[in-house]
């Protein structure tokens, strides 16, 4: 493995190839934290405390494993690239364990609850080693700053895509199907999904030169040290995790509020579809504004929209399915600036640091940002579990049970306000992200 320098320009196919990888990120990111925390409430009978323990658990050990698995790709040697390897053995992994996450027992609940735990710990164990090398090779593929976020909104139309596709399909299979055999067929048409991002990843960059500076020095421990005494690191994570457990929330509510509060039927496809079919439309007009008023005020003006878009939605819920998809789509602007811009920036403060010391250590820190972003989307769930335990949610095994008028409020709650305020405390943290254009240069 020669050292090689990364090109300024990447070509539309390397944009692509390097977008497709979403296809698997998104796909895996979305369906868990839609339909998990259903299957476990109303499928297998599962008190939603306990549910939203087991959805956690496996993600916090993902929060531990990532950093490792930075350290690791920092480090490989394999002759096909430092990260791309990665891309193809831990994919396929993840593929496989995800069809089997939805295919073991319903009965006895605690031996269905452990197989749900068993394979949901072998999928996030796997995605470790896909995630954090994936996220890692924008600030090998090219050195130029602007490049870096056309690269990302490639990346993020592609999630959209994804999200789009496997969270708005997932539910109409799952009640197409029925609830014996739709949770399975959800199991293996996601997976499919996650095994096709994979491949086409791995090769669609393989004629992109990536650079290949000196290993950075020391133990993990010492690496991480490092990272986490960079402050635009520091401040972007913060800010990024905050926002994740916000939109974690979210997303665990669509379909407690599709099926509770707006009556069912494609309540729960129709909102999930308006959340994020607005990024393919205005992700461009974000790498736009990023161009020519900075990545900063993009990520600013987005979480603005987000934080606004969930807090209307808590009056738009007592109007109707029609208005709250209108203030979900507002939700879905807001959040594709803020999946573009910070994974558009992360790359600047780590080229900003190998230029510094001319060590690479790309993978300490997206495997730290990924543990974060893990922990915030775990955390989301676990949230929204937690209110609605508290508000009283009555689980089944059937998703027959009548709730009581608490259990209605919590679900709104969760789903609206408790997320605009923690978008609102990330916006107070942004403030303190200063990363000069010419250092990320």
């Amino acid at each position: 493995m020669s050292a090689t320098t990364p090109t300024t320009r990447l070509s539309p196919a390397a944009r692509r190839g390097y977008g497709l990888g979403s296809v698997a990120t998104g796909s895996f990111g979305t369906v868990p934290g839609l339909l998990l925390l259903p299957y476990l409430t109303d499928r297998l009978g599962v008190a939603a405390g306990l549910a939203g323990l087991v959805v956690f658990l496996p993600k916090a050990w993902d929060v531990l494993l990532n950093p490792v698995a930075g350290g690791i790709s920092d480090r490989s040697t394999h002759p096909g690239g430092r990260r791309r390897p990665f891309l193809l053995r831990a994919g396929t992994a993840l593929a496989v364990c995800f069809a089997l996450l939805f295919a073991g027992p319903t009965s006895p609940t605690a031996l269905a609850a452990t197989w749900v735990v068993v394979l949901f710990l072998a999928c996030a164990t796997a995605y470790a080693f896909f995630q954090v090398p994936y996220v890692a090779m924008p600030a090998e593929m090219t050195d130029d700053y602007d490049e870096r976020t056309r690269l990302m909104t490639w990346r993020v139309a592609i999630l959209a895509l994804a999200i789009l596709v496997s969270g708005g399909l997932s539910p109409v299979i799952r009640d197409a199907l029925g609830p014996e055999w739709g949770y399975r067929a959800v199991g293996v048409f996601v997976g499919l999904l996650i095994l096709g991002g994979a491949v086409g990843a791995w090769r669609g960059t393989r004629d992109t030169p990536l650079s290949v500076g000196a290993t950075a020095g020391g133990s993990l421990r010492v690496q991480l040290r490092v990272v986490a005494a960079s402050p635009p690191f520091r401040t972007l994570l913060t800010v990024f995790v905050l926002q994740a457990l916000a939109t974690g929330a979210m997303l665990a509510g669509v379909d407690y509020v599709a099926r509770v509060l707006l009556g069912g039927g494609a309540a729960s496809t129709v909102l999930f579809v308006c959340f994020v079919a607005p990024a393919l439309l205005v992700t461009p007009l974000w790498q736009r504004l990023g161009e020519a008023r900075g990545k900063r005020t993009g990520f600013v003006l987005g979480s603005v929209l987000l934080a606004v878009g969930a807090l209307s939605t808590l009056l738009a819920v007592r109007a109707g399915l029609a208005a709250t998809a209108v203030s979900v789509a507002l939700v879905g602007v807001g959040y594709a600036a803020c999946q573009m811009f910070p994974l558009a920036m992360l790359p600047d403060v780590a080229a900003a640091d190998t230029a510094a010391t001319g060590e690479a250590r790309a993978g300490a820190y997206t495997g730290v940002w990924t543990a974060g972003e893990t922990a915030g989307l775990a955390l989301g769930p676990l949230l929204y579990a937690g209110i609605l335990a508290v508000g009283g949610y009555v689980s089944s095994t059937d998703s027959a049970a009548v709730q009581p008028e608490s259990a209605r409020t919590a679900i709104l709650i969760g789903f609206t306000v408790v997320p605009a305020v923690l978008v609102a405390v990330s916006l107070v943290v942004l403030r303190r992200y200063h990363l000069a254009e010419e250092d990320a240069r």
